[in-house]
């Protein structure tokens, strides 16, 4: 592979957005000069930064591949930025809680990764056992559920479940990621009979079952000094209980994701489907606090927990919130739309760690994430600057179902290099399958 070298007034490098000549070749950074190489490709003003890492995405291959699939999957990410994706470990069939399970994914996983993937394991009920295979084959985290997942073949566990789980996955010193709701019949609402009202809908999650659920999260996590890491944080009242955690010297980690800070409560119509995920997206005043939430590194990355539905399940037709798939189609929007939420609390130098150096450090790999020699050249070059309306064409995951449909996003991606090689470039993938497997051995 011949070498290439690409330059931009604004490359991320040292924690600063600055002029710099990025030179790579077989997949490697080879050089960074701080000016303008001859023979160096001229970006501009565009910013050339590390490639965009989502780790909380469901791409639902083997067995449910009629809902998203490999292929398709991981070219929208590198048509939105992203170079690396962690694949959960449910809503593929089977579910990824045995080597054997693990294997069929991996083997489904092959001639269709257009950026890198890595791997969670999942724990339910009964397979702990399991888990040491799983590890020791290279999952970067292992995934549960406190409340009903939504797949039947991957129900929640209880305190006993994780007693006897999170003993073996603190000694791998890998993270235990939690689905946080605590189910409790208590609520306010008659969704029963109001089954298309968002209103109705949100009220059905309340926030007090996320709370309780952190809460159990961090008293496991003290008791076994087990990694925990919260996903998808929606409600503001348990910020400060994980704040109070991580003072408390606990090796705690929380993320939200982009639908949480970019849409409101107050603005979700009813009989809309597409907005429907779990937890719920919940009110402004809320969502406010979780965007003030990274400047204290309470949350410490963004996702997007992309969980994507064919039309029927999705109930597009009926506008049956109760019945419809929670799930929210968003892997191409990491990027665009979390700094279109962000832009007015905090600069681009504050927000590229949250989708780049940070979720690297989350799943240990340590040659992604930062631009600098012998790193793996995985970049993504955009312009924060542009506007772009999202158009159903330009969508490439699966069904062209998705709330940011029709929104204009704030940042265009001008082209995604994964391992060295462009994928993706002026709204079109060039070169497939340039992904690589992110095993953690």
């Amino acid at each position: 592979m011949h070498e290439r070298k690409i330059y931009s007034n604004r490359v991320w490098v040292e924690n600063k957005l600055q002029p710099a000549t990025i030179s790579f070749t077989n997949e490697k950074i080879i050089s960074i000069d701080f000016k303008k190489l001859d023979d160096a490709e001229d970006y501009g003003n565009a910013v050339i930064m590390p490639g965009v890492i989502d780790v909380h995405v469901h791409i639902n291959e083997p067995g449910r591949t009629e809902w998203e699939g490999f292929e398709t999957a991981t070219q929208a990410a590198a048509a939105g930025g992203s170079t690396t994706i962690i694949d959960m470990p449910l809503n593929a069939s089977p579910v990824t809680t045995t080597l054997d399970a693990f294997n069929q994914k991996l083997e489904a996983s092959k001639g269709k990764m257009n950026v890198n993937v890595g791997f969670y394991a999942g724990l339910i009920p009964g397979n702990a056992p399991h888990l040491e295979s799983l590890i020791g084959a290279g999952v970067v985290g292992v995934k549960c559920f406190l409340t009903h997942s939504g797949i039947d073949e991957f129900p929640n566990v209880t305190e006993k479940d994780l007693d006897e789980a999170m003993p073996i996955i603190a000694k791998y010193n890998i993270p235990l990621l939690a689905h946080c709701e605590l189910y409790d019949t208590e609520v306010e609402c008659d969704f029963e009979n109001n089954p298309t009202s968002y209103q109705h809908y949100l009220a059905s999650r309340p926030k007090k079952w996320e709370n309780d659920a952190i809460d159990l999260m961090i008293r496991m996590c003290r008791k076994h000094n087990c990694p925990v890491h919260i996903v998808h944080v929606a409600s503001a009242e348990a910020l400060s209980k994980i704040e109070a955690a991580k003072k408390e010297g606990l090796p705690i980690t929380a993320e939200t994701c982009t639908q949480y800070i970019f849409f409101n409560a107050e603005d979700i119509p009813d009989g809309n489907c597409i907005y429907k995920c779990a937890p719920p997206i919940r009110e402004k005043a809320n969502n406010e606090q979780l965007k003030s939430a990274f400047a204290s590194g309470v949350l410490d990355f963004i996702t997007t927990d992309h969980s994507p539905a064919p039309p029927n399940i999705k109930e597009m037709e009926s506008g049956n919130l109760k019945k419809a798939w929670g799930g929210i189609a968003g892997i191409q929007f990491l990027l665009t739309a979390s700094w279109t939420a962000l832009k007015n609390t905090m600069s681009l130098d504050q927000f590229i760690p949250l989708v780049t150096s940070k979720p690297a450090a989350f799943i240990k790999a340590s040659t992604k994430g930062t631009i600098q020699i012998d790193n793996d050249a995985d970049f993504v070059i955009w312009n924060p600057d542009a506007i772009d309306l999202v158009k159903a064409e330009d969508i490439f995951f699966r069904y062209k179902i998705s709330p940011y449909i029709a929104q204009n996003l704030n940042g265009q991606v001008l082209e995604t290099i994964v391992n060295g090689t462009t994928v993706y470039h002026n709204k079109s993938i060039q070169n497939k399958n340039k992904g690589q497997w992110l095993l953690q051995k």
